[in-house]
């Protein structure tokens, strides 16, 4: 069974004055309310990961710091991060083809974004209305016969939203 976790990025800091939205870095709370997620979903994937997961961030750098401090957690070197343009500011469908890029090899996949796209996202593949709060994951299983290149509209069942 194939399982996706959609993990929005921690609290960040509010816009400054000549700052761009994408800028934003995590503040001292969203690295805390990081690090406690990351041990939750820590427990949620004993005895994972295992070389099986693709880790995806958007690029922007709050959920950059925050996909870093959930590799730290979990163990898995920063390396293994895969830094994706194209999840910042993105519409839901435009983050799914972003995971229908990825291989069948994988078992598991965890995507660190922004809202309301990931929201929005789980919603679509799930039928089950949510909406992240930050550092908030998404826990979804992909159904029967489904993988990441076919995910689409009803294709996964939400299992739970977990974090802070």
């Amino acid at each position: 069974m194939k399982t996706l976790y959609i993990i929005r990025h921690a609290k960040a800091e509010h816009q400054q004055l000549g700052q761009t939205d994408f800028d934003r870095s995590l503040t001292f709370l969203g690295t805390e309310q990081a690090q406690a997620s990351a041990r939750i979903l820590e427990r949620e994937l004993a005895p994972y990961p295992t070389t099986a997961t693709r880790i995806i961030t958007s690029d922007a750098p709050r959920a950059l710091q925050t996909a870093e401090i959930f590799c730290e957690t979990l163990n898995i070197p920063p390396s293994a991060l895969q830094q994706e343009p194209r999840i910042y500011e993105a519409h839901y469908l435009q983050i799914l083809k972003v995971i229908n890029d990825v291989s069948a090899n994988y078992d598991q996949v965890l995507l660190f974004g922004h809202n309301p796209g990931l929201s929005d996202l789980i919603t679509y593949v799930t039928n089950s209305p949510v909406s992240l709060r930050t550092s908030e994951i998404g826990c979804l299983t992909l159904d029967e016969g489904t993988d990441f290149s076919t995910l689409s509209a009803n294709t996964a069942s939400l299992k739970s939203v977990i974090g802070r």
